[in-house]
């Protein structure tokens, strides 16, 4: 099949992805062909999630060369003023204490901190730790660190902080045994707390319910994080993988994890519709516009409108967009 171009698509009028362009939440229809779902997906992003479209690139073929001894290194660590960004407080009870480029949430309770995500082994005391002191919290005080999944940009800094904080380290079965088996030279936690699909992970006045998505890895993890602006509830849906770079094998081949990944994006996009979640957070700053509202919410007066704070058709649409990315990489 001929490739579809991304960027002819993208660059549809606002007249035909007046849904997504006026926040309504796209309705899907099924396709049949590669452009059918890029299209649909293209209609889904609008401009809030432009950036999530090159998803819907033609895929590479899928390497059949043996891991390289040499990849099994991790990259030299950049410069700091390459990845250092100070911590915002998002919400009343949510800061973003990641990087420039990957994304890590600390969720205050009254009983403590559950941390999202641990970073690379180079930041995650710069970013976390010392992030988490800038703001006027404790480090000490996270109770619990959830790892999305187990790839070393959002697990690499959780052996840190179970050796240094005796932090608990809560992934899904599938990515423990995943890093069991993970060859790279980057330090890995020790077998810690296991957590199941739907469970609800209760922190003092907080409730984080887990939900076990596969696709991106075999046991990636999605979010519901109830969040606050100035006492006013709301809630955050975390897609917990976002790209295509499949581990794959003789018998999951690409096309296995792509049918996987829709399901569960299908899946979760019921579950946080379902949920009336009105904010998206990723982590990775360039999905959720991250790189944009750090900036928005610094420039922020009293009275606007909160700039992750999205509405319920806006992040289903998001769900849509990856859903049909993988569908038209499926197609092509």
């Amino acid at each position: 099949m001929k490739p579809v171009s991304r960027w002819s698509l993208i660059g549809l009028s606002c007249s035909l992805a007046a849904q997504a362009c006026s926040g309504q939440r796209v309705t899907t229809v099924s396709g049949n062909t590669a452009a059918d779902h890029v299209a649909i997906a293209t209609r889904a992003a609008g401009e809030e999630y432009r950036a999530v479209l090159d998803l819907c690139a033609p895929l590479e073929p899928p390497s059949t060369e043996p891991v390289a001894e040499s990849s099994l290194v991790p990259p030299p660590v950049p410069p700091r003023a390459d990845w250092y960004v100070p911590p915002v407080r998002v919400f009343d009870n949510l800061y973003f204490v990641g990087e420039r480029e990957y994304s890590a949430w600390a969720i205050t309770t009254s009983n403590g901190i559950i941390l999202v995500d641990t970073l690379w082994p180079y930041s995650v005391h710069d970013e976390i730790v010392d992030g988490l002191r800038t703001v006027g919290l404790d480090p000490a005080a996270i109770k619990y660190a959830i790892v999305t999944h187990a790839h070393i940009d959002h697990a690499g800094g959780a052996k840190y902080l179970q050796d240094e904080l005796g932090v608990p380290i809560l992934m899904s079965a599938p990515e423990w045994e995943t890093l069991a088996h993970d060859r790279g030279r980057w330090p890995k936690p020790a077998p810690d707390r296991v957590v199941a699909d739907g469970e609800r992970l209760t922190l003092g006045d907080t409730t984080v319910t887990i939900y076990v998505t596969p696709g991106h890895t075999p046991g990636t993890l999605s979010l519901l994080v109830p969040v606050r602006d100035g006492g006013h509830p709301h809630l955050a849906a975390e897609w917990g993988g976002t790209g295509f770079n499949f581990t794959l094998s003789q018998d999951k081949p690409q096309s296995y994890w792509l049918g996987i990944y829709s399901r569960s994006a299908e899946r979760f996009r019921a579950i946080a519709v379902d949920a009336g979640a009105d904010v998206l957070i990723s982590n990775h700053t360039s999905f959720d516009g991250s790189t944009r509202k750090l900036g928005d919410l610094s420039r922020r007066r009293p009275g606007d409108a909160h700039p992750y704070v999205v509405g319920v058709a806006s992040v289903s649409n998001f769900l849509t967009v990856v859903d049909e990315c993988a569908q038209a990489a499926l197609h092509h």
